[in-house]
């Protein structure tokens, strides 16, 4: 790490200059957090999406994930941190106004499960797109179980403003301006990312532990512990979410996708979608008269590959994420190893939020190199075991062909972080990221201080262990009881009632546009398949 210091630090100088620290003003933030709807027992709930919450296809804040109980809220981009938090609770308030007596789960490992016949797939309307994103949720299914798909998680968007990169790219780079330049610029900073995002699970995992629901008869070879009623914990694990159990999964593992650039990532990724899964031909064609899969492929589609970060441009209705790359180049990054914060009832924190800040800006200002294989290999396996062995205090990680402790490592990354807090500080006029910085600096040292220290201690901190469901339950009431009693602060009731009719009238509106049907439909789109 000592040997790119000193092209990090002259990079850092010239954001001094004030063209480049003003634009970093116009960060953009976004947040998605999922969260399972329960009932007031604590069992997943088994309702329909509620109809007062509008269209799951068709809503811009509110929608459904896997099933139809995984809500997914969804926030604007904007600069202020406040302001997205502020969104965010806005959501939360409105549907829990609107689901009856049932709550948000406030975890991402999820409630007490019976099986997958408890879990149902989300349900999209009578359109053919709508039609599309049912059966792709019966591919997921099929190829990895239900189960896994009830795990929640909260991506976090980013990007930087035009103005930044009109700075950036002819003063820092001295390179043009234009998308091809600032998809690379992205691109460097995902590789760095990759590099040290095993950090993120470290300071931010919340699931060392679980329901014992969730494994039902799966095979793992982790060293799960019993406790309370019915839960399991690995003693020093982060993120059970981000393990083999969760959306780490050991069937993607082979996947050879390629972070250098956005030709080779999007060839890789295609790769994926067009080569065809032995595995998985059992599902393909129909059965009882359905399909089973969009396709046998290894993916089925873009989306399913789980990665922890995802270059990401808007796509349009039916456009390929690729495609939309290839014709306007990444317009945000999507980081995706952010488990659901308990201790917030947003599942986010504006402190998290800052420090993701400072993170992704350092990603983009230190050099980074491309990868090969084994390079990037390390960095798959410093992730894998931070998820698991986080807590460790002699856990070793490798960084530059050597094995290092994770508390030196992190001790380094924070240190050269400080001064990309500084520029936020100085872009800002506050000293909120170098505090957010300080604050997450304690953990390195002291691992009781993260996010799963904490769980752990409230879970273990009394001599009779809490299960992890009443532990769970007890949140999700407490932030019932928040969001029913505040006010908004962004939005209001009656902004949302006008999205609920909007959606619904623009998914009527797509219904009836359908010219042909479905099976037309996946001849055109899956051809293999139909």
């Amino acid at each position: 790490m000592q040997h790119t210091s000193r092209q990090y630090l002259e990079r850092v100088e010239l954001f001094k200059q004030d063209t480049l620290l003003k634009s970093l003003r116009g960060i953009q933030h976004g947040v998605e957090r999922e969260s399972l709807r329960i009932k007031a027992d604590g069992g997943i709930a088994k309702t329909d999406h509620h109809l007062a919450l509008g269209s799951a296809l068709t809503h811009r804040f509110i929608t459904t994930d896997f099933s139809e109980s995984l809500l997914e809220f969804i926030t604007q981009p904007e600069p202020f941190t406040k302001t997205t938090l502020a969104q965010l609770t806005d959501i939360h308030k409105y549907t829990v106004q609107n689901i009856g007596n049932e709550r948000i789960w406030p975890l991402s490992m999820p409630c007490y499960i019976n099986g997958d016949e408890d879990i149902r797939l989300a349900n999209y309307g009578t359109s053919n797109v709508g039609k599309m994103k049912h059966l792709y949720r019966q591919g997921l299914k099929n190829r990895y179980g239900s189960m896994m798909q009830t795990i929640s998680g909260v991506h976090f968007n980013f990007s930087f403003a035009t103005d930044m990169w009109e700075a950036f790219l002819p003063q820092v780079c001295k390179q043009a301006v234009n998308q091809d330049n600032i998809s690379a610029s992205y691109f460097h900073l995902i590789r760095n990312y990759r590099r040290f995002c095993w950090i993120l699970p470290y300071l931010f995992g919340a699931s060392p532990t679980m329901c014992q629901s969730f494994l039902g008869d799966k095979k793992t070879n982790l060293d799960l512990q019993q406790f309370g009623k019915g839960s399991v914990y690995l003693p020093h694990a982060t993120s059970l979410r981000m393990s083999d159990l969760g959306y780490t999964n050991s069937a993607q593992s082979g996947l050879q996708i390629c972070y250098n650039q956005i030709d080779s990532y999007i060839e890789t990724l295609r790769q994926a979608i067009h080569t065809p899964s032995p595995l998985y031909q059992k599902f393909n064609g129909k059965l009882d008269g359905k399909f089973q899969q969009l396709n046998s492929n290894v993916l089925q589609i873009e989306n399913e590959l789980y990665s922890p970060i995802r270059p990401k441009q808007p796509a349009i209705s039916l456009e390929k994420p690729s495609d939309a790359l290839i014709e306007r180049g990444v317009s945000y990054i999507e980081v995706r190893v952010l488990d659901v914060n308990p201790f917030s009832p947003v599942g986010i924190s504006e402190q998290q939020m800052r420090f993701l800040d400072v993170f992704l800006l350092y990603c983009l200002l230190k050099p980074s190199e491309a990868f090969d294989w084994d390079a990037y290999s390390v960095t798959e396996q410093n992730l894998n075991r931070v998820v698991t062995q986080g807590r460790d205090p002699e856990l070793t990680l490798m960084h530059e062909g050597k094995a290092i402790r994770l508390r030196e490592l992190g001790n380094q990354l924070m240190q050269e972080m400080q001064a990309t807090a500084e520029l936020l500080d100085s872009a800002n006029d506050c000293s909120l990221y170098s505090e957010a910085l300080a604050k997450e600096h304690q953990c390195i040292n002291q691992p009781e201080l993260t996010l799963s220290g904490q769980m752990v201690d409230s879970l273990f901190g009394s001599s009779e262990p809490q299960d992890n469901g009443e532990f769970g339950l007890a949140l999700a009431e407490k932030y019932r009881q928040h969001f029913m009693t505040r006010d908004y602060q962004v939005y209001s009731e009656t902004f949302f009632q006008q999205q609920r009719e909007q959606s619904l009238s623009l998914q009527r509106q797509i219904e009836s546009e359908d010219a042909y049907d479905f099976d037309v439909f996946m001849q055109q789109n899956f051809p293999e398949n139909a």
